[in-house]
């Protein structure tokens, strides 16, 4: 879609940029951030588990065992999920994708043999069909 004046398209439609997400940078620094953070929570999990076994807390210490285990993979999977902003509205022309942008003589040369089937078997149909074959 080409732009023209006034952020409106050649068709007349505006250009939309509400689904545009953020800066390459502002993801990366993003995802960082919940890493950090998620790695920190294990590290905490860590050291209570030691303190609850060295406390005697027995019930405690295999949840935050577990919970350091099973973070790192949260974590992964968290700093990964990119931010992508949508509202759920299709910019593509139709569901299957962008159509193929066609034209010269190939294409008007096509639309033609299209068009001359679609006639032939209009045509076709239109005969009478003698009930008598002999």
């Amino acid at each position: 879609m080409a732009r023209v004046h006034g952020g409106v398209s050649r068709n007349g439609a505006p250009i939309r940029i509400t689904t545009a997400g953020t800066s390459r940078a502002q993801d990366i620094a993003t995802r960082q951030k919940r890493y950090i953070v998620s790695m920190s929570i294990r590290s905490v999990c860590f050291v209570g588990a030691v303190l609850a076994g060295v406390s005697h807390v027995n019930w405690l210490w295999p949840i935050l065992i577990a919970a350091a285990i099973i973070l790192p993979y949260l974590a992964v999977v968290m700093a990964n999920a990119s931010n992508s902003k949508g509202d759920d509205i299709s910019l593509l022309d139709s569901p299957y994708g962008r159509p193929e942008l066609r034209g010269g003589k190939e294409w008007r040369e096509q639309q033609a043999r299209d068009q001359q089937a679609h006639d032939q078997q209009a045509h076709d149909q239109q005969k009478p069909q003698s009930e008598d074959p002999f």
